[in-house]
């Protein structure tokens, strides 16, 4: 068992990490059925909350089912991210989770997400100040450093644990590297065999299978594996991962038809949420990773990102489960 403030998790919990545009309540509901075991929200702009914007109060809608679960929010301004935080106590999360990795150009030019590493005083200031503010456990989500010469992460640990937060996700490349490379995951491992650091450290970054989460916690000791990109289209991610872990056998990838099922209660929780114009829009992009590597694909891919009718669309569904179910 292991704890973050009040919420409870297995030992060894995986969690879906913030994505945007990604890791909404439709992905996140497959997510869950999949066994995911905490997640968070696409990452929250402090300034879009406190301006009400409607995109910004929108990715705060968040449902018991996904419970435990935690809203990301990110922003350079002190002041905007207390006021920031008392909007997202209404809507009560079990965590708020800090952004201090997102290497956007917009958002670091700012002085937020990964461009707070620069100035670390700032970002423990930030956070004590957060952390006094709501009762709410508080966890951090940030990058080994802004480059290969300037690697911070371990004071970034220690001082942000000295100020009260209950637990780190560490993205194990730095701010220059965007997502290209190699995630450094010994580095990483640095932090969580540092005499001083007790809080629980959470590894992320090219966990894809269950052979890296089994070495993330045997040969590299974390206490969890939070998994992004791995999980794009492929929510079953965490099931196969948790397999592997009890069983140490490999679940076979789902063939197209039980992708098919997938796909289907994506649109339809879409829909459900935003209704059936916006569901369809914004479905339209998982579809090229829901069947990514399936040989003969491209043609339904370009019906199924152009047709708004949603009965057309699932004919398309349709014709796409007759073509396979005699190739596959």
């Amino acid at each position: 068992m292991l704890k973050i403030g009040d919420v409870v998790l297995p030992d060894f919990p995986l969690i879906l990490a913030p994505m945007e545009d990604i890791s909404d309540p439709p992905f996140r509901a497959l997510c869950k059925e999949y066994g995911v075991d905490l997640m968070f929200t696409e990452f929250v702009s402090s300034e879009g909350l406190i301006r009400d914007a409607v995109k910004s109060e929108k990715k705060l809608d968040i449902f018991e089912t996904e419970r435990p679960i935690g809203v990301q929010v990110f922003g350079h301004d002190v002041y905007s991210m207390l006021k920031a935080v008392e909007k997202i106590e209404q809507v009560n999360p079990d965590i708020i989770d800090i952004n201090y990795g997102c290497p956007v150009k917009k958002v670091v030019a700012k002085g937020a997400g990964a461009g707070i590493l620069k100035d670390l005083d700032k970002m423990q200031k930030m956070t004590a100040e957060i952390v006094k503010a709501t009762k709410l456990p508080v966890t951090v989500k940030t990058r080994l450093g802004w480059d290969e010469n300037s690697i911070v992460i371990n004071e970034v640990a220690e001082r942000l644990q000295d100020v009260g937060i209950k637990a780190l996700s560490i993205h194990g490349r730095t701010r220059k590297q965007m997502y290209t490379g190699k995630a450094d995951w010994h580095k990483m491992a640095e932090v969580k065999n540092n005499p001083r650091i007790h809080i629980p450290i959470f590894a992320n970054g090219d966990i894809k299978t269950g052979e890296d989460a089994r070495r993330i916690r045997d040969e590299f000791g974390f206490d969890g594996a939070m998994i992004g990109r791995a999980a794009i289209g492929n929510p079953w991610v965490f099931k196969q991962i948790k397999h592997y872990l009890k069983t140490g056998e490999t679940l076979k990838t789902p063939n197209v038809s039980e992708r098919l099922k997938v796909v289907k209660k994506h649109l339809e929780l879409a829909i459900k949420w935003k209704g059936e114009r916006l569901g369809i829009l914004e479905t339209r992009p998982h579809y090229s990773n829901y069947f990514k590597g399936v040989p003969n694909f491209k043609p339904f891919r370009i019906r199924l990102v152009t047709e708004d009718d949603l009965n057309e669309i699932y004919k398309i569904f349709d014709e796409i489960e007759a073509y396979y179910s005699g190739n596959e």
